[in-house]
């Protein structure tokens, strides 16, 4: 996958692909929405190998998802804390968790509470305009040449 040219390309779902990464980029992510924020939290929690950490956290910072913070200066530390674009990603790891346990052999999330109500949150994702879940109506796209002609 050539994601450096997918990241400046036409389509939205390529470029947030390529900023978000892959697999290990997504549990960090995750990870990091949880309050893990230091190396060797992630290394541990993850069970991932310290070059393979480094580079994702690496390229997650530098696509806008995680600020990398200094904690201590002797001897030089970080941490890596979400920035608003990661905090943004977090409701689309919500619905992949979702999905994934319904279709891929259950298991249980860490549950996403309302911190005023106490209610669970359930992950769905809906039409913003008439609020129903995307999945349950027939939907078409759109191609932009379309909805410019359209305008």
């Amino acid at each position: 996958m050539d994601t450096d040219a997918l990241s400046h390309g036409p389509c939205p779902v390529a470029r947030g692909l390529a900023r978000a990464g892959d697999g290990w980029s997504w549990l960090i992510l995750r990870d990091a929405g949880l309050g893990v924020a230091r190396f060797d939290e992630f290394r541990t929690r993850l069970g991932i190998a310290p070059n393979i950490l480094t580079s994702r956290l690496k390229a997650l910072t530098a696509h806008g998802l995680l600020e990398k913070r200094r904690y201590s200066e002797r001897p030089p530390r970080h941490e890596y804390v979400l920035t608003e674009a990661g905090r943004d990603f977090l409701p689309v790891l919500q619905v992949l968790g979702a999905w994934g346990a319904r279709h891929c052999g259950g298991g249980t999330l860490n549950r996403l509470v309302d911190a005023e109500t106490g209610h669970t949150v359930r992950a769905v994702v809906v039409d913003q305009t008439n609020g129903a879940p995307l999945g349950t109506r027939r939907l078409r796209m759109v191609t932009a040449e379309e909805a410019l002609a359209e305008a």
